[in-house]
């Protein structure tokens, strides 16, 4: 039986449309993908659920006042649910894939806070893929500040365009087996090293006590399905996901933002390249995939359970640099690669961090830089942070 392809608007990187690219470089960028604006203990709840972190300090109240925070913070990731970061601008028709990001992390969301982004694009570059050759690299600035304009944190993040016609062409990942076909003994231990995850919590972590090369327990995710994304999307929707007559207003608008699905004649977002595999097939991917910023709440859940609740995870640098299907499963792991007093005179350390598939692939390479307790110093990262 022949695969369903979605028919979707084909645009071109043509000179003339990166000449009026390159006059955006440097514009503050219209906003309209905010999910939550404002941190409260539903949308952090939601969140959470979402990228399936237990950790209680998000969400368990009478724990949290217990800790040196003396109550709820979110976790460093909720910026994710507030605004991924990223603004689809430009170049018409021709797809995006969010492809890295360098985070830095000021000072926690708290409950009641109302969050304001604002994003800049930076820049681009063309550059040739093995997945669809021409490709354009773009380069966007995000910052996140709070209703008394204190500064929570800034990313760094670049896109990836590319015309879909091409990396269908391609082909690239055409030859993967999917769905990964598991067996029942191969899930069984997937199960029991998801339900193994360590969170440190109010076991202080003291710098002393970090050895160089000493590796992080892993976080394990998956395999990823349907419900685990429709669950993410509860939690932090990186775009408008509207129902009946608003999306249908919003297509009118923006008609290459939107296709008939062939099978039930709805009008589908380009964003259900992550739950719809005809959706997939059409920009060149075989299977339903992870979203970027998805993967990298991930990353973070592994940075924070190792931290403990008196650590604060200070800067987070990931490339995503494979698909994760749906059926997939990614240990998401972390190295010890130095430990010293940083710029600001805190007990920082160096992580290498990875997530690794059941194909051995890396999907997410990257270092992070977190800071931590000092015993003998008698510092703490969260009396810096910690909000009268």
């Amino acid at each position: 039986m022949a695969e369903i392809i979605a028919s979707m608007a084909e645009g071109r990187i043509t000179e003339e449309a990166l000449a009026k690219f390159r006059e955006r470089i440097g514009i503050k960028l219209r906003i309209n993908n905010i999910f939550n604006e404002w941190v409260t203990a539903d949308s952090v709840r939601h969140f959470v659920d979402g990228i399936g972190d237990p950790n209680p300090l998000w969400v368990d109240e009478e724990y949290a006042r217990k800790t040196a925070w003396g109550g709820l913070i979110a976790p460093p990731s909720i910026l994710h649910s507030i605004f991924p970061g990223w603004v689809l601008q430009g170049l018409p028709g021709v797809q995006g894939f969010h492809t890295g990001s360098e985070w830095t992390f000021y000072k926690p969301a708290r409950l009641g806070d109302k969050i304001t982004p604002e994003c800049v694009f930076t820049g681009f570059e063309e550059k040739k893929s093995t997945f669809a050759g021409r490709m354009i690299m773009e380069y966007q600035e995000s910052k996140y500040y709070n209703q008394d304009n204190e500064l929570l944190a800034k990313v760094n993040l670049w896109i990836t365009r590319v015309e879909r016609e091409a990396s269908r062409s391609k082909g690239k990942y055409s030859g993967i087996q999917l769905p990964h076909p598991w067996t029942e003994e191969e899930l069984a231990r997937v199960e029991e090293a998801v339900l193994n995850e360590e969170i440190r919590g109010g076991r202080v972590r003291y710098w002393e006590d970090v050895q160089e090369g000493e590796e992080l327990p892993p976080v394990v995710k998956g395999p990823l399905g349907l419900t685990d994304m429709v669950a993410f999307c509860i939690g932090a929707a990186p775009i408008k996901i509207q129902a009946h007559g608003l999306s249908l207003r919003n297509y009118r608008r923006h008609p290459a933002w939107a296709f008939r699905d062939k099978e039930t004649s709805a009008l589908e977002p380009i964003y259900s390249v992550h739950y719809n595999k005809s959706a997939a097939l059409a920009v060149g991917v075989p299977y339903p995939y992870d979203v970027g910023v998805q993967r990298h709440c991930w990353l973070i859940h592994l940075l924070t359970n190792w931290i403990g609740d008196d650590g604060w995870l200070k800067k987070c640098y990931a490339e995503y640099r494979k698909f994760v299907y749906f059926s997939d499963v990614v240990w998401m792991k972390g190295k010890v690669t130095r430990k010293y007093i940083d710029e600001d005179g805190e007990y920082a350390v160096d992580i290498e961090t990875h997530g690794i598939n059941q194909r051995g692939e890396d999907t997410i390479p990257g270092h992070s830089t977190v800071v931590l307790p000092s015993r003998e110093a008698g510092t703490s990262p969260v009396a810096r942070r910690r909000r009268k």
